[in-house]
């Protein structure tokens, strides 16, 4: 068992619930970083598919092992859709990236289009690379990036692990729990028979998320039989990555801004038994979703929660995505230092957001045990931050990149129907016995379904 696993089995463990069955490790495929991110992988990954085993076992039936794939384990932490007959458009926006100000780099996050708009409003410039670098060199970084953050933008200046661990909000961090697990009784008893097949399906998932841990983490529910439905705003698009993280999910739109928005969103989750959102603390609130109302509304709802820099401190409420919380952690810089590139240097994939995802899948699992086999009540509370912390804290050396490149051995046999044509998908690296992972559906764009429970 790694250092990632000892602290995940510490908080996905109660009284009554049993060591997780963590799956035997078939290989010792690596990639290329400071960090252990393949330790990470697998232990995340790990810890999902265990859950599910222990929630399989709970219910009565008999798996004796299961086996995970280190090599796939690494390639689904990074892109696993190939498309066939189609183009996928860049992960990144034109001017997204790092950038170097008077005093030190800082990374700018402009995928969503206000996000663009309101760090091109603070710089006074054009919207093109060379001009946004003109700009950003006049500043110091720490002043541009509360000027982007104050302007409801996303930026994140470049921190050493050293400067993180004295900085105003990274010392909060320094006990910050993997994740925040609470439980209460519940109101009525849940019988609910499980299909060793598919031992998710009938479970309800609204899934308030967007780019990248929070899909992730509902992508491996779907894959288990989980009725899925993600909610999007109207007017969101991020067409890099949305035909990632959409297999096996119906997508619809509201605005929750209005009132017929928050009370469809209200009759969804009167009749979900998983909530699982991204909102900063409050922002859920002040849409009218109290933690009151979730509770009038549904009483044993499961709620699982995520927020980019932890649950405490002065940075509790602040926009950010794993990019940006490399930056100011010292990830980055660490990277940049011992490679010598001169530049920030982050992980080979982010890392940050899948391992959070794979924990929220997990967490969402042990909750379903708690409710169907103890009649409890679990709410999860996770961060990128905490995750990002966990990897500041393990033993740092440059690992070899151990991985060739894709091979036709590495896809699934059946090509994958989306909405934008055929595509080969990455095989999944779980094997549970008698418990095949199976999406029912492809990638889909945003807003192809109505949004109402099946």
């Amino acid at each position: 068992m790694n250092e990632f696993q000892y602290e995940i089995q510490r908080v996905l463990q109660h009284e009554v619930l049993n060591d997780l069955p963590w799956p035997e490790v078939l290989g010792t495929a690596t990639l290329a970083s400071w960090f252990d991110v393949s330790d990470l992988a697998t232990a995340t990954v790990g810890a999902a598919s265990a859950a599910l085993v222990r929630y399989c076992r709970a219910s009565g039936a008999t798996i004796d092992t299961h086996q995970l794939d280190s090599r796939l384990t690494n390639l689904w932490f990074g892109f696993t859709l190939q498309p066939v007959d189609f183009s996928l458009p860049p992960a990144w926006d034109s001017i997204a990236g790092d950038y170097q100000a008077k005093d030190g780099w800082i990374r700018l996050h402009t995928n969503a289009p206000h996000h663009k708009q309101r760090a091109l409003t603070v710089l006074g410039c054009a919207e093109n690379r060379e001009a946004v670098a003109a700009q950003v060199a006049t500043w110091s970084a720490q002043a541009l990036e509360s000027a982007v953050v104050d302007a409801g933008g996303c930026a994140a200046q470049m921190h050493s692990p050293e400067q993180w661990q004295q900085h105003e909000h990274g010392r909060y961090l320094h006990n910050e729990p993997l994740v925040h697990f609470e439980q209460r009784p519940a109101e009525q008893m849940t019988h609910r028979r499980i299909s060793l097949e598919r031992p998710l399906q009938g479970v309800r998932v609204l899934d308030l998320t967007r780019v990248l841990a929070g899909p992730v983490s509902t992508r491996f529910l779907a894959a288990y039989g989980a009725d899925v439905l993600r909610i999007d705003p109207l007017d969101w698009e991020e067409p890099g990555v949305i035909p990632e993280v959409t297999l096996g999910k119906r997508c619809a739109g509201l605005d929750l801004t209005t009132t017929a928005g928050q009370q469809q969103l209200a009759k969804l989750i009167r009749h979900a038994d998983v909530l699982v959102h991204g909102y900063r603390p409050g922002a859920l609130a002040d849409l009218g979703f109290t933690q009151q109302f979730l509770s009038e509304l549904q009483p044993d709802l499961i709620d699982i929660s995520l927020n980019a820099y932890g649950w405490q401190g002065p940075w509790q409420n602040r926009r950010g995505f794993d990019s940006l919380v490399q930056m100011s952690s010292g990830i980055a810089h660490y990277g940049m230092v011992h490679s010598g590139s001169g530049r920030p240097t982050p992980l080979p994939v982010q890392a940050l957001d899948h391992a959070t995802g794979y924990l929220m899948a997990a967490a969402t699992i042990q909750a379903l045990e708690m409710r169907d086999v103890h009649n409890q009540i679990g709410r999860a509370r996770l961060s990128l931050a905490a995750t990002a912390q966990r990897l500041l804290n393990t033993p740092r050396q440059l690992l070899s990149h151990a991985m060739p490149e894709l091979a036709a051995s590495d896809f699934q046999p059946v090509h994958e129907t989306t909405t934008w044509g055929t595509a080969q998908r990455v095989r999944f690296p779980v094997v549970i016995p008698n418990v095949p992972a199976h999406w029912s559906q492809g990638a889909c764009a945003l807003r192809t379904s109505d949004a109402h429970w099946r």
